[in-house]
């Protein structure tokens, strides 16, 4: 009877997500990809061996998790699937013309929420946004076949974010080095 307790609780957590899904698709995936982002940043950030957490970078995450994170791969996502019904060509836009735009836009934009000017988010994101793009394609390409194959147009987001949420971990492990001069 005790066990069944934690299985309650996330059968009803899973409900409540799921049914803020249907009901506010665009606020549920803004706020997931916000609190993924943040706590992917926040353990980045630990794992490198933070004595303080930058708060800074965290509310750059968050917002961009917010603001595009979310919100851009849930219209993308409605809309690939209105106008292209085969898989594997979801996947081939995704990989080829998605991905590289999102990261480009992913990269610029954390730097702008870290209070960069426009000039220096120009100059790291293309110290950056090869070597992410890169890695993107080695790391999760079949993660994102297995996404667009086998998972319901509905949660492609919150796939996406959970696979985000390891990203973020290395887009801000990338981002502290290049800081620090490490690259």
């Amino acid at each position: 009877m005790a066990l069944s307790k934690p299985t309650d609780f996330m059968y009803k957590l899973v409900g409540a997500y799921l049914e803020r899904l249907y009901s506010n698709p665009l606020r549920t995936k803004a706020i997931t990809s916000c609190i993924l982002a943040s706590l992917a940043n926040i353990l980045s950030q630990k794992l490198a061996g933070a004595k303080r957490i930058n708060k800074d970078n965290v509310i750059s995450f968050a917002l961009f998790g917010l603001l595009i994170g979310g919100p851009v791969p849930h219209y993308f996502y409605t809309y690939i699937n209105l106008l292209v019904k085969n898989p594997l060509g979801i996947f081939l836009i995704e990989r080829l013309i998605y991905m590289p735009c999102f990261q480009a836009l992913a990269l610029y934009t954390l730097a702008v929420f870290e209070g960069k000017s426009h000039k220096e988010a120009c100059k790291q994101t293309e110290k950056l946004y090869l070597p992410t793009v890169i890695s993107n394609l080695r790391y999760l390409t079949l993660m994102q076949f297995i996404n667009i194959r086998y998972v319901p147009p509905m949660l492609r987001v919150l796939v996406v974010n959970f696979i985000g949420f390891a990203w973020a971990i290395y887009l801000a492990s990338k981002r502290t080095n290049i800081s620090k001069g490490k690259a």
